[in-house]
């Protein structure tokens, strides 16, 4: 019995010691605490000690517990997750994109650079080879990872939709941290900036429906998601959000991560129509439906928010659900024959151009193994 208890104590000493050596690396950030916690205890989207959603959001459906569901996607069969051959890119360079032209280039995944109206926008930034605490897990596919925090030029407005490693990267916002001007996020997020040494009067933090006036005809504002938070084992610390960017001349509607529930008709309804809806579509599984859309659910929640456009996001990059790395794009194509919205698929490093609605773009994927 004194030999169990010991080598259980031991064990349990040397994983805490473990734990606490990863968890306190620089780039876990640090969760919010004094006032930015007490501002945060104010939001009526947090009870119980943490954020919530609008409706109740099992992270996991079915009749598999949690542990089974993690266990079947860590180990279970998998097919063509990952291409074989290299993804296309085209090199833009980002920095001499011509001021007046109002365009947009997705960098990969969840990442997006938006020129327009003569301010340059940022979007979830993760621009290293891999989206994990660390650079041997969840690696890029071939070819999409070309773009680097050094191809980033100087940025008006960095917005940031969650705390997940796929889409807040330390290791690329510490790279183009000179060249941002401002920060704009949910409530919580802040506190990894502030940590990461980034002034604080450059940090917006909203909640769900507020905004921030950012220049003149320039209004951010916070918008729900049906999502979570995390980038340790604490979850629901920081707030998830998506956001209504209105410019001069378009409103954007950035999508980041979430489920499909009622909130997208809510900012429809509030702020439709949407010029250009920017949605994930990709990395989802039946066993997580309520907090990543399935293929069926995007045109219906571009519908929602009265999309003339739409653009599919967080895919052909990461490997982070079981489905073929090209069923979403394939599926998206299939699915927009039933809809009267227009889908661009761009290239990674593509330029779009905003306000022609006659540019085409090709099915790239199609003649890609």
């Amino acid at each position: 019995m004194k030999r169990i208890m010991y080598i259980s104590f031991t064990t349990l000493f040397f994983l805490s010691l473990l734990s606490y050596v990863v968890l306190g690396r620089t780039s876990f950030g640090k969760l919010p605490k004094g006032e930015r916690l007490e501002r945060i205890k104010q939001s009526p989207n947090y009870r119980n000690d943490e954020f919530q959603n609008q409706s109740v959001t099992p992270t996991f459906t079915g009749q598999d517990s949690q542990i089974t569901a993690i266990y079947k996607f860590l180990f279970g069969k998998k097919e063509r997750v990952t291409p074989i051959d290299s993804i296309p890119v085209i090199k833009t360079n980002l920095a001499s994109l011509d001021p007046q032209k109002d365009v947009l280039v997705w960098l990969g995944h969840s990442s997006y650079l938006i020129q327009i109206d003569g301010k340059r926008i940022l979007v979830d930034p993760v621009l290293d080879d891999h989206a994990s605490p660390f650079s041997w897990m969840i690696k890029a596919f071939k070819g999409s990872d070309a773009y680097k925090a050094e191809n980033i030029p100087d940025i008006d407005y960095l917005f940031i939709t969650h705390d997940h490693w796929d889409h807040l990267d330390y290791e690329t916002i510490m790279k183009i941290k000179p060249r941002v001007k401002k920060v704009i996020c949910g409530l919580g997020v802040g506190s990894y900036f502030e940590y990461w040494g980034f002034n604080t009067t450059s940090i917006t933090e909203l909640d769900w429906y507020e905004h921030i006036d950012l220049d003149k005809n320039w209004i951010a504002t916070a918008t729900p998601a049906r999502h979570f938070s995390g980038r340790g084992l604490k979850r629901n610390k920081t707030l998830w959000a998506s956001f209504v960017l209105q410019t001069p001349s378009m409103k954007i509607f950035i999508g980041g991560d979430g489920g499909y529930d009622k909130h997208f008709k809510e900012i429809g309804n509030k702020f439709g129509p949407i010029d250009l809806a920017i949605l994930e579509q990709g990395q989802y599984d039946q066993r997580w439906k309520y907090i990543h859309l399935l293929p069926e659910q995007v045109f219906q929640a571009a519908l929602d928010l009265k999309a003339k456009n739409l653009l599919p996001v967080h895919n052909s990059k990461f490997a982070l659900a079981a489905h073929h790395w090209d069923e979403p794009l394939n599926k998206l194509a299939e699915n927009s024959e039933h809809y009267n919205i227009r889908v661009l698929t761009p290239m990674i490093g593509e330029t779009v151009n905003l306000k022609d609605t006659t540019q085409q773009f090709s099915k790239w994927w199609k003649t890609l193994k």
